[in-house]
């Protein structure tokens, strides 16, 4: 008699799973340590693939949700189309998806980094990360595009992504607050932007990513190219065991058992843990429809 199977949450993880559980957190703080390189002297100019505001003081690359939002403030009066954004976001889609999310966003370093601090979790239905692409077309580009179109220039825009963004009160707002206190200015950050960071900070403590998974529209942008991305994450059916792992490793309630590469995952790689969940580079696997297996040969 077989023994029995134990339960999901006491399976240890496969070699593979545990390794990328433990390289995440250090991949996570290099990259933030790009991000926050004093080099807008070199690159200042160049968009990033990252949700990351271009106003803090040690910011290096230019926000790519800020950089449309203010091409999109000057259409009609000037027609431009950012080419250096365009390519960067549609390579980082192309290639990783939303690997971006999971591996190399300074926000969700820090969102992952404020769950941590308590194990009360509070789930979200599937369907508020539909709200990203609201975020995405009207307030990155449709509510610029209306009000430039009425004169009215990107940074006197009262209602914008940048005025609303907690990026900005946590990278910008939040230094600038502390060094005017420090030399005897005040706070410097306004009321409604100091209360979308404490918002942000509690919600983020109890709720997994919640900019992440609600509002952001970089990664509503990335997610979009998860199904075809080079890289991929593939379920090999043949490795599993139904345990259910890999539903309670992901944090963001996505099935991946039933459907990989979906917009809703932020490709933390939690789920490998299980090994039928693997991940691979390349084009993914397009299987032929099964065909009937050909008539037995009769012998004339």
């Amino acid at each position: 008699m077989d023994p029995p199977a134990k339960p999901c949450s006491q399976r240890p993880p496969t070699e593979l799973g545990r390794k990328l559980g433990r390289a995440r957190p250090w991949v996570q703080a290099a990259f933030l340590g790009v991000w926050l390189a004093p080099l807008s002297r070199w690159v200042g100019g160049i968009p990033s693939c990252v949700f990351h505001c271009y106003s803090c003081p040690l910011a290096s690359f230019a926000c790519p949700v800020g950089v449309a939002a203010n091409y999109a403030a000057l259409f009609p009066a000037v027609f431009e189309i950012p080419y250096l954004l365009l390519g960067v976001l549609l390579f980082a889609g192309i290639t990783v998806g939303s690997l971006v999310c999971g591996w190399a966003c300074p926000l969700g370093f820090f969102q992952d980094c404020l769950g941590r601090l308590t194990s009360r979790r509070l789930t979200l239905p599937a369907w508020t990360g539909h709200l990203r692409y609201v975020v995405l077309v009207g307030l990155v580009l449709a509510l610029p595009m209306i009000l430039g179109a009425k004169g009215i220039p990107y940074d006197e825009q009262t209602v914008s992504i940048c005025r609303l963004c907690p990026a900005g009160a946590l990278e910008a707002g939040l230094p600038y607050s502390a060094q005017g206190l420090m030399s005897g200015d005040g706070w410097l950050m306004s009321g409604l932007k100091t209360a979308i960071l404490i918002g942000f900070i509690a919600a983020a403590i109890v709720v997994d990513r919640p900019w992440c998974r609600i509002f952001c529209p970089l990664g509503g942008w990335l997610a979009l190219f998860n199904r075809w991305s080079l890289f991929h994450l593939r379920f090999k059916a043949s490795a599993c065991s139904e345990c259910n792992l890999c539903r309670t490793r992901c944090r963001f309630g996505v099935k991946v058992d039933e459907q990989v590469n979906v917009p809703g995952c932020v490709r933390c790689l939690e789920c490998t843990t299980c090994g039928a969940i693997q991940p691979a580079f390349a084009l993914p696997n397009r299987l032929p429809a099964a065909q009937p297996p050909p008539p037995p040969l009769i012998p004339g």
